[in-house]
């Protein structure tokens, strides 16, 4: 067994286990390997390991490196995307995690709709307040969300956010849980659905998972040697 489908057991092994301390199937939580960094032949390996899922942060490294790679695997967009790469985006994934402001998500839709294209996105949520993070605060989310639910090309499934990295992994548990109660405050006011949660990397996806993550985004769990 590879270095990777040990991790990779590790990990599944993991998410199993949060998910039924927090009364859910571990199958209901998505793992979207962060392969940033890393070129096709370890996205290959993985792959062979059973990841079909991947996320990238960088445009041009993933117009690099998705085509190298079987149409099979499923692409994200997870880092901050500037507006003018929005064509690469929709050309290259086939959902988009960080939609940040009102602007990027109508240039998606503009781009979407010229690629007869539905986008999937999620919105960041800055919930941490941190200066450094991208996201749309609480109530800026708050009055986005109708405003983007309207755009033909785009459907909003729900909510993402990264936590501040603390030493002790529960100490970013009130994070995780704003983000749901923030999803929750949404839906009851907008009346529009947002199943998924993106929240949770290595340091901290077994607390987040605790907390409602329907997706989890995990790198160096996987890739470390």
């Amino acid at each position: 067994m590879s270095t990777i489908a040990e991790n990779l057991a590790g990990v599944r092994a993991r998410i199993q286990a949060a998910a039924e301390r927090a009364g859910r199937r571990g199958d209901d939580v998505l793992l979207v390997a962060v392969s940033k960094t890393h070129p096709p032949e370890v996205v290959r390996e993985a792959m062979e390991a059973g990841l079909t899922t991947f996320g990238e942060n960088r445009i041009q490294e993933a117009k690099a490196k998705i085509p190298q790679l079987p149409g099979s695997l499923h692409w994200h967009f997870i880092g901050h995307l500037q507006t003018n790469k929005a064509r690469d985006a929709v050309e290259l994934f086939e959902m988009v995690q960080s939609v940040d402001s009102a602007r990027l998500a109508a240039e998606l839709n503009k781009w979407a709709d010229r690629a007869a294209k539905t986008l999937p996105i999620l919105l960041e949520c800055n919930v941490s307040g941190e200066h450094s993070k991208f996201g749309f605060k609480p109530d800026e989310a708050m009055a986005a969300l109708p405003e983007i639910n309207r755009l033909p090309r785009l459907e909003v499934h729900g909510l993402m956010t990264m936590a501040p990295f603390f030493e002790d992994p529960r100490d970013t548990r009130p994070v995780f849980r704003a983000l749901r109660e923030l999803r929750d405050r949404l839906q009851q006011q907008h009346g529009i659905p947002l199943p998924q949660l993106s929240m949770g990397m290595t340091n901290d996806f077994e607390v987040a998972i605790e907390e409602g993550a329907t997706i989890v985004r995990i790198g160096t769990a996987i890739f470390q040697g």
